[in-house]
């Protein structure tokens, strides 16, 4: 029979098409670009080239995973903090810090 279209079988997948690659994606991928101290976030700009043409680029902030013991509980926290952050925590101290977020509403 002409124009007639064949029969496809309809094949439930039994896993994840590209569970490594998935899983890369959400490790990289998943931490914002937010220093949670400081508050500092990526900025953007035009990387202007020597023809003067202009395309869109942007500038992230060095976010590092940090731990710091909280002696008032007893327990580590993890923080996204900037290289800023961090001197900021060597500065005023953890406990400071951590008072200072919990009165913006930053849940630590």
């Amino acid at each position: 029979m002409i124009g007639a279209l064949p029969s496809v079988s309809r094949r439930e997948p039994s896993a994840p098409a590209y569970p490594l690659l998935l899983r890369y994606f959400v490790q990289v991928f998943s931490m914002s670009m937010v220093c949670q101290v400081t508050g500092r976030k990526p900025s953007f700009g035009n990387s202007i080239s020597h023809s003067h043409r202009v395309t869109k680029r942007r500038w992230n902030p060095n976010i590092q995973v940090q731990r710091f013991w909280l002696p008032s509980e007893k327990r580590w926290i993890k923080l996204n903090v900037s290289a800023k952050g961090i001197k900021t925590i060597n500065k005023k101290g953890i406990e400071s810090v951590v008072a200072d977020m919990r009165r913006r509403g930053v849940k630590v």
